[in-house]
């Protein structure tokens, strides 16, 4: 059985991971929206704080550098 604050850890990651590809295709489609900008800004400083290395062991600019990828792709 798997622990309930390990799925909400990966919950919480899992849901920024879906924000920040939600925020990048935006971007790419409107590169002056100023609402995406600021997603990506503060998922980007998520994914690098202390906090997000409590809740996974996952490289952060890693992610960041595949979601990039992913959605330039």
């Amino acid at each position: 059985m798997t622990d309930p604050y390990e799925n909400l850890a990966n919950a919480i990651v899992l849901q920024a991971v879906k924000d920040y590809r939600k925020a990048l295709k935006t971007l790419r489609l409107n590169p002056k929206s100023k609402s995406a900008k600021a997603d990506r800004d503060e998922l980007e400083r998520f994914f690098h704080s202390k906090w997000y290395a409590c809740l996974t062991s996952v490289d952060g600019e890693l992610l960041i550098r595949k979601l990039q990828e992913e959605v330039e792709s």
